[in-house]
């Protein structure tokens, strides 16, 4: 025989499940927080989300043909999906220039290197927003108003990262809150901040979307979101003057969309119900540190990369029942 094959033991299990259609999947639970972007932010919106989506294609594209000389696979939809994950971290009124920029990191060092999609250790969408958190600061966290678009955007600053500077100052977590949108604000979207984060309701439209195709399990976003909860409550239990209830961290910033889009990456998760329950519970207690004593008003992207890092030893150390073991007792005595 010219080639040999090797095949796992049974049970083998075909779900009618493929690449295309779960990447294609995920993009259309985002639609819902796409369109809310839009009615928020206007043209600006739309820029963003393509640009991001080309430039990710393009650079996979060219990567896989003249770098790695092999067959482009660019509509698989994993490129796209890490263009709409990557605009949806980023302001509305990023420049376009760094947009391309940060979709340069994402597929040119997050993903090809390590051999394209099924191999990549950390979330590449992730990986740009945080490049470029770090090297575009001003503009990265310059956010445009609701109703503002275009040269008329007016920037204004995130509910965390007003009440980050309000703690700074002294003040008191009540009065910060006068300030601030209500939780049915927080809720419905309006509020600024990146495409993704604004609005709760589309984001639990699209993770409940998901949920019933069993495009994800439910043990990845729950743990991370009850976590943060009860991490987030603890804080606030023992000083509310200080520390934000956990209804706000729940609502606010990129929780519930790292918590269902991002965090549930097949490829950058644990394999596991038991694993990715742990591996939940890492992101929501290690984004509330990162609010609370971190630089960063927010954390999500900073803990999901820094849980990333930890799967192969999860995936190691925290193993389901083999199928078909028996334990057998001994019957001493």
């Amino acid at each position: 025989m010219s080639k040999l094959f090797t095949i796992s033991p049974s049970p083998h299990i075909h779900s009618g499940d493929s690449v295309n259609k779960i990447m294609y999947s995920v993009i259309l639970a985002l639609a819902p927080a796409f369109i809310w972007s839009i009615v928020m932010f206007g043209l600006d919106s739309v820029r963003v989300t393509l640009l991001a989506v080309a430039a990710c294609m393009a650079f996979e594209f060219l990567i896989q043909k003249f770098i790695l000389q092999v067959k482009p696979q660019i509509t698989d939809g994993s490129a796209a999906l890490t263009g709409v994950l990557l605009a949806f971290n980023v302001p509305a009124s990023v420049p376009s220039w760094m947009l391309i920029v940060g979709s340069l990191v994402a597929i040119g060092i997050a993903k090809m290197p390590y051999g394209g999609l099924g191999n990549n250790p950390f979330n590449p969408a992730l990986v740009g927003r945080v490049f470029m958190l770090i090297s575009f600061p001003v503009q990265m966290t310059s956010w445009p108003a609701i109703g503002t678009s275009g040269v008329d955007a007016v920037t204004t600053a995130t509910p965390l990262a007003i009440l980050k500077e309000g703690v700074k100052n002294g003040q008191p977590v009540f009065e910060i809150f006068k300030n601030l949108p209500t939780n049915l604000d927080l809720f419905l979207g309006n509020i600024s901040g990146s495409l993704g984060e604004i609005s709760v309701a589309a984001l639990l439209i699209g993770g409940l979307f998901m949920l019933i195709r069993k495009i994800i399990t439910w043990h990845i976003p729950v743990s991370v979101l009850i976590s943060a909860a009860i991490f987030s409550g603890i804080f606030w239990m023992i000083d509310p003057a200080r520390y934000a209830d956990p209804i706000f961290h729940l609502m606010t910033g990129g929780l519930v969309l790292g918590a269902f889009f991002m965090a549930t990456d097949m490829v950058t998760s644990p394999m596991n119900p038991k694993a990715q329950i742990v591996f939940g519970v890492g992101i929501g207690v290690l984004t509330i540190l990162i609010r609370v004593w971190g630089a960063y008003p927010e954390g999500v992207s900073f803990a999901i990369l820094i849980m990333n890092a930890l799967v192969p030893l999860l995936n190691r150390f925290i193993k389901p029942k083999r199928f078909g073991e028996v334990k057998i007792q001994s019957n001493k005595g």
